[in-house]
């Protein structure tokens, strides 16, 4: 009886092990919502490049001459903000969706283009 428990043991373990290593790895890249418009902005650090007020260093968009810090998304979701080609040495572009509330650019959609 006892080596029937190992067995059953042993075979649902095996079961259970090839199920969780064949699962399909859910998509990191994000995708916009089809009913929303996405939009063409530059982004860089608000502080360093856009010459928003606060202290350190925080995500902002450009829109239509208009600079705004971004809810949805962090600075360092998108690399070293502090390399050459970083967010506060540099000005970037990104495709963005989302809507501009209380002075605040509340992203669902962030994706820097090459």
């Amino acid at each position: 009886m006892k080596s029937l428990w190992m067995l059953l043991l042993l075979s649902f373990s095996t079961v259970a092990t090839v199920q969780a290593q064949s699962a399909v790895p859910a998509s990191s890249e994000p995708t916009p919502q089809p009913a929303k418009p996405v939009q063409q902005a530059e982004a860089a650090c608000g502080q360093c490049r856009f010459g928003l007020p606060g202290k350190g260093c925080d995500l902002a968009v450009r829109l239509e001459g208009k600079a705004y810090f971004v809810d949805g998304t962090t600075i360092d979701s998108h690399g070293d903000a502090h390399a050459a080609d970083g967010f506060c040495n540099a000005v970037r572009k990104a495709e963005v969706q989302g809507e501009v509330v209380d002075n605040r650019f509340r992203a669902t959609y962030f994706r820097l283009l090459p």
